[in-house]
C-alpha cells in the first residue's frame, strides 16, 4: 500500500475500488467471494469504470497477507473457493495503518519522528 497525505479518509491507503471493496466485505456477515466482491465493486462505479476480477482477487489476498482479511475454504461450483471475512474492522484498520506508516517513519527518522510525536498537539 501507498501513503498519499493529501488524500482524504481512507483514500490516503486505498485506491477507490479497494476502499469499495473492503467496505463489502465489512458489511458482510457471512463472508463473501471474490466474485460477489467483484459484482458489488463494479455496479458500485455505475459503468463508470471497470474494475478486473484479478485485480479483486489480488486486493483481497493482500489483504489477508496484512492480516485485514482472514478467508475460509467453501466447497461450491467447480469446486472450492475463498470466501473472505474481516479480521479488523474498519477501526481497527486505520489504527493498523496509522501503527503502519509510524513504523516506517521512525525506521528511517527516529530522533525527528520522535521529536514530532512527543510535540504533537491536536
Amino acid at each position: 500500500m501507498m501513503f498519499d497525505p493529501k488524500a482524504d479518509g481512507l483514500s490516503k491507503v486505498l485506491r477507490d475500488y479497494q476502499e469499495e471493496a473492503l467496505r463489502f466485505v465489512w458489511s458482510s456477515e457471512q463472508g463473501v467471494n471474490s466474485r460477489l466482491v467483484w459484482l458489488h465493486v463494479n455496479e458500485a462505479f455505475g459503468g463508470e469504470k471497470t474494475i478486473s476480477r484479478a485485480s479483486i482477487i489480488n486486493f483481497l489476498n493482500g489483504m489477508v497477507d496484512e492480516r485485514v482479511l482472514d478467508y475460509e475454504e467453501r466447497s461450491g461450483k467447480g469446486g472450492y473457493h475463498r470466501v473472505y471475512l474481516p479480521r479488523l474492522d474498519e477501526s481497527g484498520f486505520k489504527k493498523a495503518m496509522a501503527k503502519s506508516v509510524i513504523s516506517s517513519l521512525m525506521r528511517d527518522f527516529p530522533e525527528e519522528t520522535n521529536e514530532v510525536l512527543k510535540n504533537y498537539k491536536k
